[in-house]
């Protein structure tokens, strides 16, 4: 049985005719920078969320950037952050000018340990950036409050977690800024690069319109440095089309996540804990486990692909390491040296799942 890591071609065979269509209507008007689907797109995403604001930009690294541009972060100005995250998280606060400071992880959800933010803060901390790892968000409001309390930004970094919830309340609509990917893999994907920016400020969200086209206020009137940040017309449509499916795809992620979890329980592997006031979108669905060269091995020999969600710490990057000097993250360390993602997408079936459970428990076995 080859079951794919994340099964995009079933999702398009189920919204082939929608997606079509939608891309047809863009070929045809050829607006194909700044079209009506852009702010079509902008406002659904803006009602879904409960924001105010939505910008659409580019990816969700030119996410990130523009929202700390937007926050106008200063050279040596420091923007607290986790090292288990994928490189862009820590790659904009540099580009940006600031400086990441690492705070480790918790062991059980590997977000970002808030009991351990607050003796990280300085007189030149700027903002907190918390990443939404594998779907489920950090503990925002106690991060929201220590923010408060120093007068910091907070920048949810949910690049994963997009259709996740917190008390009640949506990923990306919790902090100053949420920055999301529509990366093809996450779990509202377009068919190339786009995200998008949410806040109810809106003097950031008038920022962050034109820092995305290149800091015009009006055409060739540049009132600030920007970037080429637009997300095109096609992607645009392209998410228009899946939104149609998405809040059940979301229902089928939680369902199939919970599956894994009641499948797993009693084997050998250490599963993410779900912390009770929120839940996960799986964007990937990790665990943990001893001896992970030879389970991956014996997975693919099945026709099982999995990854690692992340195998290196970016404290350990060469990028990133001076950043970190004589720091240690145990908890960041051991995560990288454990976690093992499993295929998910909103299509995997009872029969695939059943599948790699077993495939998974021989190969613990063997």
């Amino acid at each position: 049985m080859n079951i794919p890591f994340i099964d995009l071609q079933s999702q398009y065979r189920a919204l082939q005719s929608q997606i079509q269509e939608r891309i047809h209507r863009v070929l045809e008007h050829g607006q194909y920078i700044m079209g009506p689907e852009v702010m079509e797109l902008e406002e659904k995403l803006a009602t879904y969320v409960g924001v105010k604001h939505c910008i659409t930009v580019s990816s969700g690294t030119e996410a990130l950037l523009i929202a700390l541009m937007a926050l106008d972060i200063q050279p040596g100005q420091e923007v607290i952050t986790t090292p288990f995250t994928f490189a862009a998280t820590a790659e904009t606060i540099v580009l940006a000018g600031g400086v990441p400071v690492f705070v480790d992880i918790e062991a059980d959800t590997c977000n970002i340990d808030v009991h351990k933010i607050e003796e990280a803060i300085t007189e030149r901390t700027r903002a907190i950036m918390p990443v939404s790892l594998y779907g489920q968000t950090s503990d925002m409001d106690e991060i929201n409050i220590l923010a408060a309390r120093h007068g910091l930004a907070v920048i949810e970094d949910a690049a994963q977690s997009f259709g996740a919830s917190y008390k009640g309340r949506k990923s990306c609509g919790l902090s100053t800024f949420g920055a999301t990917s529509f990366f093809p893999s996450k779990p509202l994907g377009c068919y190339g690069d786009g995200g998008a920016l949410f806040t109810d400020d809106d003097k950031l969200a008038q920022s962050v319109r034109e820092i995305r086209v290149h800091g015009q206020s009006q055409r060739y009137m540049h009132t600030r440095i920007g970037v080429g940040g637009r997300m095109d017309t096609l992607q645009c449509a392209v998410v228009l089309s899946k939104l149609d499916r998405f809040d059940w795809e979301i229902e089928q992620r939680l369902r199939i996540g919970a599956r894994y979890q009641e499948l797993l329980e009693g084997l050998p592997v250490k599963r993410l804990a779900v912390r009770n006031d929120r839940n996960c979108v799986w964007a990937q669905f990790t665990i943990q486990v001893s001896d992970r060269s030879h389970i991956q091995r014996s997975l693919l020999e099945l026709g099982i692909p999995t990854a690692i969600h992340y195998p290196m710490p970016l404290h350990r990057q060469k990028a990133y390491e001076r950043f970190a000097l004589n720091k240690y993250f145990h908890k960041s360390d051991l995560a990288s040296a454990s976690v093992m993602s499993l295929p998910m997408s909103a299509d995997l079936s009872e029969e695939q799942q059943d599948f790699i459970v077993l495939a998974l428990k021989r190969a613990i076995e063997d």
